[in-house]
């Protein structure tokens, strides 16, 4: 069976519907790579705790981010009373929204004081945020899956999502390099900013909470499939999805993919203050021509992978990305910034563009197996091992700014402060340039050789899909 045939048996979900999660997408990528990524230099420069404590409060955020998402993905990866009217995941989401936005915005309001005060209020409210977000966070992408079940939706669907993630999220950047230049040591500016981004993606849950309603026939699906499965246990729901070679590929890829933004990210700040001697606000040129060369490659991402597939494109792009991080670790001036940043972009795009298709399709992977969908539950046991991200980024920043370099937060910087030391720059573009670069390529090599999931392959998984009733009805 062909997987053109496939497609021509199965109704197509509508670019609304895509566009809707597309919304999902912005809020939870902007939250967790952009909103968060601040938060090191924040609490550093503008509120003055010192470096061991935010090591250690991103160290127990990231283990409490690792426990909770796959419990709380199998918790609630299961049909209730409510499920037939209101769907099974719609609800979650819904329900988890605004306590994940009022958190966020908590985390820009630390007490003034005594530095363990501070400290114990930052671990609090970053682990409340983060229980509220893996519920979002697992039915939003859990839902993916089986509201685009076909290669062709799967990839139109990133295609689009992929031009609406970077396009807003880039001007919400570029806001937020106007908000907080020339303010970056000032807290006010920082909760100004969480506000203004917070009341933005309130006006983008409205059509995430209209894209994620099921049909009736899917909410059928869930209920049906499940009652007719053995009830497997968390623990046998993870060695399952585990034992899949294509599935743990995946999750290294992502958990790569993340780490390596994360660090990407987080280090912005620090480069442009501390290595350019440039404010934040100089960022809005490169981050506006970005937005255009995201959008101009996503039609030529979308036709090479027709002609291809997702594995092909997925370790070119994980390559050719690794390679463009190489420069940064010598640029030293706006201008090659900004055309560096021009490839780099074209890249990462097409590298998201991939990033639920090649996911989604392990999770297929492993409902065939299981014989039904528990895709809450594999975004969880993912989102396990990608938050492994926020301990590296808290070690590597720890490691590099704390006990290598002389790094010189801005509350120990005195009137006649020259500016970083040449081991302290050094620092900042290994931690945001050559560990990311290295981590993308070495992953392009590992998807290469041992992702499988392609071809007659995947025909005959999808066949065995729709045998087991587990295809989107």
């Amino acid at each position: 069976m062909s997987l053109k045939k496939d497609l021509s048996e199965w109704e197509i979900a509508s670019t609304k519907k895509m566009m809707g999660y597309g919304f999902g997408y912005i809020v939870v990528n902007y939250l967790l790579l952009y909103g968060l990524s601040q938060m090191d230099f924040f609490y550093r420069n503008a509120v003055g705790l010192s470096g061991f404590l935010i090591f250690l409060a991103t160290v127990i955020f990231a283990i409490w981010n690792m426990v909770n998402d796959p419990l709380l993905g199998y918790i609630t990866d299961k049909p209730r009373k409510w499920t037939r009217k209101y769907g099974l995941r719609a609800p979650w989401i819904i329900v988890s929204t605004a306590p994940m936005f009022i958190l966020f915005i908590l985390i820009w309001t630390p007490p003034m004081g005594d530095e363990i005060i501070i400290f114990i209020y930052l671990v609090i409210i970053i682990c409340l945020f983060d229980t509220f977000f893996s519920i979002y966070n697992d039915h939003l992408y859990g839902g993916y899956t089986n509201q685009f079940p076909s290669e062709y939706e799967r990839r139109r669907s990133f295609a689009i999502m992929t031009v609406m993630l970077f396009s807003i999220l880039i001007i919400m950047q570029v806001l937020t390099s106007v908000i907080l230049g020339g303010k970056e040591y000032e807290q006010p500016a920082y909760l100004t900013n969480a506000i203004i981004m917070i009341i933005l993606l309130v006006i983008f849950s409205i059509p995430v909470f209209l894209a994620v309603r099921e049909s009736k026939e899917m909410k059928e699906m869930f209920i049906s499939t499940y009652e007719a499965s053995e009830k497997a246990s968390f623990i046998k729901v993870t060695k399952t999805a585990l034992k899949q070679k294509n599935f743990r590929v995946s999750l290294l890829g992502y958990t790569v993919q993340v780490t390596a933004t994360t660090l990407w990210n987080a280090a912005q700040l620090y480069l442009f203050v501390d290595v350019y001697g440039l404010s934040i606000a100089t960022q809005t040129l490169p981050l506006l021509i970005g937005i255009l060369a995201v959008i101009g490659s996503v039609p030529f991402w979308y036709n090479y992978t027709r002609k291809h597939d997702f594995k092909r494109t997925y370790w070119l792009c994980f390559l050719l990305h690794g390679l463009s991080f190489i420069p940064f670790l010598f640029i030293t001036d706006l201008v090659f910034h900004t055309i560096f940043f021009i490839f780099m972009m074209i890249f990462y795009g097409g590298e998201v563009t991939m990033l639920m298709p090649v996911a989604s399709d392990t999770y297929d992977e492993v409902a065939v197996e299981m014989g039904q969908r528990q895709d809450a539950t594999f975004v969880g046991i993912r989102n396990f091992f990608f938050r492994i991200a926020f301990l590296i980024q808290a070690f590597v920043f720890f490691m590099i700014l704390v006990l290598v370099t002389d790094y010189v937060p801005a509350e120990a910087q005195l009137a006649d402060f020259a500016g970083q030391s040449s081991e302290a720059k050094l620092g900042i573009r290994v931690m945001g340039a050559l560990i990311p670069g290295l981590l993308f390529i070495v992953m392009s090599l590992i998807f290469k050789k041992y992702y499988t999931l392609v071809g007659e392959e995947k025909a005959v998984m999808i066949k065995k899909l729709k045998e087991a009733g587990l295809y989107r009805a």
